[in-house]
């Protein structure tokens, strides 16, 4: 595959979102789960990445020795069994994304101890690697075979990527990034994922379907915001941590209806995929320290906005820039 770099408009959020309260006018906005699920097993950690158009789930599940394994579960709640990259040696493959032919996407460890990404479709695995990368992690994929990842280059940086057609762009323009990851693209070819700043703390970003790069997107109270997934309405899904430890559930429409979800009795909640129906998958933390998964539904009527929060107020610039790759340095993304 070729490599060029992407041409995007550089768009920071707005200066002056205003705090979303009630209004007459605004979008209500209500996230019911619909069922829990965890793959079989005793001890194990079960974390959902993304969920299709046909209610088929990708995922990880982590198992009581410590090994990381994909999985697939049906819309009837059927799982495969653990998916295992065949060269994987470091019992770690992670299923990460899955489109409506059942392609899933992922990563796993390699005997060189680098990451590098997969296919699977039909029982057949195919390997990728982003050229010249010496790491490589596909988050993402759309129903036209197009993907979105990370990639790692020689000096150790990960930095966001899509691949549309068979040309790999990379992500370039967020300034002092140390890390960035594209996790979802959708069938305009918008996408989001999140990025570290220099500081260390995590935000969201998104790049509509007109190519405009959207960053940072925070809720006001955060200290780190992940974005993982996005429909083709351009819903996203995700989460971020507040000051007092709690990890909340996200659920963004752009540009400003952002509302948050907590698993009943859960300090930690985490959205990370969405389809096209605006069902939701996603995980919760019990009190035991045990990742359990659930499907969820988002419902967005006009009326009374509810259980809304505002965003962070940021200086913004707006230019269209085209650059090499940014030195970006960072430990592998998050799930």
């Amino acid at each position: 595959m070729k490599s060029k770099h992407l041409l995007v408009q550089l768009l920071a959020v707005s200066l002056a979102f205003p705090f979303m309260g009630t209004s007459a006018q605004a979008a209500s906005i209500t996230i019911d789960v619909l069922e829990i699920f965890d793959y079989p097993g005793t001890g194990n950690q079960t974390r959902p990445q993304k969920i299709n158009d046909h209610g088929e789930i990708v995922g990880i599940f982590v198992d009581s020795s410590g090994a990381s394994r994909g999985f697939t579960r049906s819309r009837d709640g059927v799982f495969s069994p653990p998916i295992i990259e065949p060269n994987d040696t470091g019992n770690l493959t992670e299923g990460r994304g899955i489109n409506n032919a059942a392609t899933v996407c992922g990563d796993y460890l390699g005997s060189d101890g680098a990451f590098h990404g997969f296919f699977l479709s039909s029982g057949t695995f195919t390997e990728f690697d982003v050229p010249g990368a010496t790491g490589t992690q596909v988050l993402g994929i759309s129903n036209a075979g197009d993907f979105s990842g990370a990639f790692l280059n020689s000096a150790g940086i990960f930095q966001a990527f899509i691949s549309l057609g068979g040309s790999v762009m990379p992500i370039d323009i967020i300034p002092d990034a140390t890390f960035s990851g594209a996790y979802q693209l959708n069938a305009s070819n918008a996408f989001t994922g999140y990025y570290t700043d220099s500081g260390g703390i995590n935000h969201g970003f998104f790049a509509d379907k007109l190519g405009r790069l959207h960053f940072p997107i925070d809720p006001v109270d955060s200290i780190g915001t992940i974005f993982f997934g996005m429909n083709d309405k351009e819903w996203i899904v995700g989460r971020y941590s507040d000051s007092a430890g709690v990890t909340h559930g996200l659920f963004f429409v752009p540009p400003n209806d952002l509302v948050t979800y907590d698993f009943p009795g859960s300090t930690f909640t985490s959205l990370n995929g969405i389809n096209a129906q605006g069902y939701v998958c996603g995980r919760y933390t019990d009190t035991a320290g045990i990742d359990h998964g659930f499907v969820g539904r988002v419902t967005r009527t006009r009326g009374e906005a509810n259980n809304k929060v505002r965003l962070n107020s940021q200086p913004s610039t707006a230019k269209t820039i085209h650059q090499s790759p940014a030195t970006l340095r960072s430990g592998p993304p998050a799930s």
